[in-house]
């Protein structure tokens, strides 16, 4: 394919899943199109066994249960993981009227508590994010349906309740999504309660008519560090699609946070580090100052990737040594990942790994070839990349899929 004749391909984007049901309830950049994972999946046995090591807002293991799949999905973020369960679940019609009438009456009982102290979370400069006003209504729409069903953790039952409270708090934010990442307006918006309540209930409806229909299939996401996967039962996968996070210094846990601080999977700031510098490629607060010392484990890494390192580190960019580090870590924690994960593929098992490449400095980072690169190594066979779509205007950024087989013969 002549990249010449590449095309953008929003419809492989997390923009097309946006109107798609379960996939459109909490808008999350991160996320690649459900066509791109149908495509994939259609030549796919129906006993197949499905799995996304990297699950993030569980954009694979949903297509593959409305198809009617078994999968399974991976993550080490609990908000992820949440998420990802909320999404695969099938809601009793008699759980979805409960939850009518209990937002009701929480809707009914929250005015009387606009003049009592509620809990807010402890979001740094948070009237960034949210005017005085707009934040009080919030804060005591929030302790009435805590009232009405307990904390996010506490039942699984009404998740569909705090995803919809999640999507409200951020559409009522000054937070602006023009990009990959979050920016905030200059000016932090009003909003009157009316429009607030009126907001939730339209986005309460959306969720709750999506959840009506059943998924055919089955799909859960296991907490599991996908470089260290060592065994998950007698699991045994057939078809690995993933798109786990690009070499770009993006630091997707920063889209999480407001939706994590809300829902109470995280407390403070240091928590966010913490979980970011597990994640492959974290970025986030202390997982940019632990890079300088971070010590390599696995040294039989293909010679391309340090390569590409020593291109970086030997820039006069700013920083350069630090991102040259942040660039090695991330290619050698795939590298485990890519090991590790062999101890539970089927033999003939099929890989499609969505990545993109990405610069620094002037010095491109082929990610597609260096992932080629690992998987020749680790011994696996057919490995080859295509270019899916060009990911924005800059001529030099792609995304690919590189796809390969594992087979023990």
């Amino acid at each position: 394919m002549m990249r010449s004749t590449v095309q953008q391909r929003s419809d492989y984007t997390f923009k097309a899943n946006r109107s798609l049901g379960r996939h459109g309830w909490l808008r999350l950049t991160p996320a690649y199109g459900v066509k791109l994972v149908e495509k994939l999946l259609s030549s796919s046995n129906t006993e197949a066994i499905i799995l996304d090591p990297f699950s993030g807002t569980a954009t694979t293991g949903l297509v593959a249960a409305e198809l009617g799949y078994k999968a399974y999905s991976f993550d080490i973020n609990p908000f992820l993981i949440w998420l990802g369960n909320a999404k695969y679940r099938n809601y009793a019609e008699d759980c979805l009227l409960d939850i009518r009438e209990k937002v009701w009456q929480a809707l009914k009982e929250y005015k009387s508590q606009l003049e009592q102290d509620n809990w807010t979370p402890q979001i740094f400069n948070i009237e960034r994010w949210w005017s005085g006003y707009t934040l009080n209504v919030l804060a005591a729409l929030r302790t009435a349906l805590v009232e009405q069903f307990g904390e996010p953790e506490e039942n699984d039952e009404y998740s569909v309740v705090w995803i919809a409270f999640c999507r409200l708090i951020i559409e009522t934010s000054s937070a602006a999504f023009n990009h990959i990442s979050m920016s905030f307006s200059e000016t932090v918006i009003h909003h009157e309660i009316e429009y607030i309540e009126k907001l939730f209930l339209d986005i309460l409806d959306f969720v709750l008519r999506s959840a009506e229909k059943n998924i055919m299939g089955n799909a859960r996401v296991l907490k599991v560090d996908s470089r260290n996967i060592i065994s998950v039962g007698n699991i045994k996968i057939n078809k690995v699609i993933t798109s786990p996070p690009y070499p770009n210094r993006v630091s997707y846990i920063r889209e999480l946070r407001p939706y994590m601080y809300w829902t109470k999977f995280i407390n403070e700031a240091k928590e966010a580090g913490e979980l970011d510098w597990l994640a492959v490629g974290g970025t986030w607060g202390i997982a940019t100052s632990r890079l300088n010392s971070w010590t390599i484990q696995e040294e039989d890494l293909p010679e391309s990737i340090f390569s590409t390192v020593k291109n970086i580190r030997m820039s006069d960019g700013k920083n350069a040594n630090l991102l040259s580090i942040y660039v090695l870590k991330y290619f050698h924690d795939m590298h485990l990942h890519l090991s590790s994960i062999r101890s539970i593929l089927e033999d003939g098992a099929e890989l499609h790994y969505i990545v993109g490449n990405s610069t620094f400095f002037g010095n491109m980072v082929d990610t597609a070839a260096l992932f080629s690169d690992s998987m020749r190594i680790l011994g696996y066979s057919k490995i080859h990349s295509e270019i899916v779509r060009k990911r924005n205007c800059n001529k030099a950024l792609y995304e690919y899929c590189v796809s390969a087989i594992w087979s023990t013969g």
